[in-house]
């Protein structure tokens, strides 16, 4: 029988009305959520509860998912054969790209949530549970990486964005679902290929990385801040890559001691390398130093960066890291 080890996190999806607290608050057991589940019977498959954490996704730490990156590898060497992680949505698209920059095999890791409580009208929860359940046991997913179920849609971790704040269909990605749960099966035609897995990432090294987005008329000042109290930072940029005038000098400052990722604001194609030449465009900053996020989303550009540098990752080596790893290979 396939066994799945299932990891509560918190979250919307494990909410419910207190008295007294004005709002939802999390309080349901990962054994609570699977009960209200319905047709688990008819999968076929053991399940192995753990209740990791109980609290929004707005809060989870590196820490906190590095130490359960390191439960998920353990459980795969004692013969689980598949993985189950729900959440907060918040933070859905930066966990599930965690979990896949280090997993190793192919065994399926699936990250689901909710974006209604559980004890709204029409709670979403047990649908999503469900379908992370078949895909997680399904051989038809292994090999994908970390994956994320939601409103039956499977998507991969390193393209997956929450783009509506209270739909139940928040998740999309730029190129499209991989798959679907059809019928209680789990087809995933499209097969993106997989990156090489990030070894060591230390979460007791002190580490701090920054978002930083161009704006209209924006001084750089909040930018030359950040670059001092960063370790590494992400530039969320205008359209292919490009920055206001201003910020040349101050980029070029701050990557002479420190990683700067350059990505785009948009959410969706790549930064370009030499389409544009005026002062703070992508083929003038990429030439003063900056790295390119190729089609990394600025969050998940920072998230890479972050790993990286938990393991130890200097200036020179995160550039072809960022190739190897992200999206530019």
């Amino acid at each position: 029988m396939t066994r799945i080890a299932m990891f509560s996190l918190g979250g919307t999806i494990a909410m419910t009305q207190q008295s007294g607290s004005g709002g939802v608050q999390p309080a349901l057991s990962a054994s609570d959520l699977l009960a209200a589940v319905p047709g688990l019977a008819e999968l076929g498959v053991t399940i192995d509860i753990h209740d990791f954490r109980r609290i929004p996704g707005a809060s989870l730490t590196y820490a906190d998912l590095l130490e359960l990156a390191s439960s998920i590898a353990k459980q795969f060497a004692g013969g689980v054969d598949g993985i189950v992680v729900t959440q907060g949505t918040d933070t859905i698209e930066e966990t599930a790209y965690i979990l896949d920059l280090v997993h190793e095999g192919d065994a399926p890791v699936v990250v689901t949530g909710a974006m209604r409580s559980a004890s709204a009208a029409g709670a979403d929860g047990p649908a999503n549970i469900l379908a992370a359940l078949r895909t997680a046991a399904s051989a038809t997913a292994r090999g994908l990486g970390v994956l994320v179920a939601f409103a039956d849609e499977l998507h991969a971790a390193r393209y997956v964005r929450k783009t509506h704040s209270t739909s139940i269909t928040a998740f999309t990605s730029p190129r499209g679902p991989i798959g679907h749960v059809v019928e209680n099966e789990v087809r995933i035609p499209l097969r993106p290929v997989r990156r090489p897995a990030i070894a060591g990432a230390d979460p007791s090294r002190r580490v701090r990385t920054s978002v930083v987005a161009a704006t209209v008329d924006n001084d750089g000042e909040l930018l030359r801040a950040a670059g001092e109290l960063s370790d590494g930072l992400v530039v969320a940029a205008f359209g292919a890559g490009h920055v206001p005038a201003g910020w040349v000098s101050v980029l070029e400052n701050i990557s002479a001691r420190k990683p700067v990722v350059l990505a785009s604001r948009t959410g969706s194609g790549s930064v370009l390398s030499s389409t544009y030449g005026f002062s703070g465009s992508e083929s003038d900053l990429l030439g003063r130093g900056l790295i390119s996020a190729g089609h990394l989303d600025p969050y998940k550009a920072r998230t890479l960066l972050h790993v990286l540098m938990l393991a130890g990752a200097d200036r020179v080596a995160i550039d072809p890291a960022m190739r190897l790893v992200g999206d530019r290979a």
